[in-house]
């Protein structure tokens, strides 16, 4: 993989994959788009008053998305148990983690993090990087599980892989009846698929693209 260092209209930094053609980041704002299409729409400051949360972070690459959820909820509750399990298949990104400096209070504990360091801890707060085709390694985790997924693939368009039916189906599965799936695609065939795997879908915010992103919740 050749990775290219950007900076985002927030002034953060991001890479673009040269091989892909995608960058791993909203190119109006890295952070921001954490916060905005993933962290707010999953409601990570009110789980956190509940004082437990469980994460699925798909596609996972250098954390940011996580690594803000977990920064929000302690902010929210100090005492709040965090569990996050990131999904990745490329271990070279999770390298890139030393190479950023994202303004993310809780980001400085994710540079424990490389390919030879999947896991850290700090007080009720656990990360897990599971790699592989996260289409296999989802297998592997409990259902009914997740109060929250981030689903951050390449687009639809290269990484077509990612957004069938049959993966959605498996995000399906691990999620509590409660939880809320957001992406930043508003893709029509995947919001299609996500309905054929039970997933009922809503426009999520809009920010920093021409259509909104979208979440999602299970048909109960």
């Amino acid at each position: 993989m050749v990775f290219k260092k950007i900076i985002t209209a927030d002034n953060t930094e991001t890479f673009l994959n040269e091989e892909v053609g995608e960058s791993y980041h909203s190119q109006t704002g890295a952070v921001e788009e954490a916060l905005n299409k993933y962290a707010v729409p999953c409601k990570i400051k009110e789980l956190a008053k509940i004082g437990s949360i469980k994460i699925l972070d798909v596609c996972f690459g250098m954390g940011y998305n996580s690594a803000l959820a977990v920064s929000i909820a302690l902010k929210e509750n100090r005492h709040c148990e965090i569990e996050v399990v990131g999904l990745e298949y490329d271990r070279n990104i999770i390298s890139k983690i030393q190479e950023v400096h994202p303004p993310i209070s809780f980001f400085t504990h994710y540079k424990k993090l490389t390919p030879g360091n999947l896991e850290l801890r700090l007080g009720k707060v656990s990360v897990k990087i599971i790699l592989g085709d996260a289409r296999k390694t989802v297998k592997g985790l409990p259902k009914n599980y997740f109060d929250a997924v981030f689903f951050d693939p390449f687009s639809p368009k290269t990484s077509p892989e990612m957004w069938r039916v049959s993966f959605f189906g498996q995000m399906h599965q691990v999620m509590k009846n409660s939880a809320i799936l957001a992406t930043y695609s508003c893709d029509g065939t995947a919001r299609k698929n996500m309905s054929k795997a039970g997933l009922m879908y809503d426009d999520g915010p809009i920010m920093g693209r021409r259509g909104p992103g979208t979440i999602a919740t299970k048909w109960v």
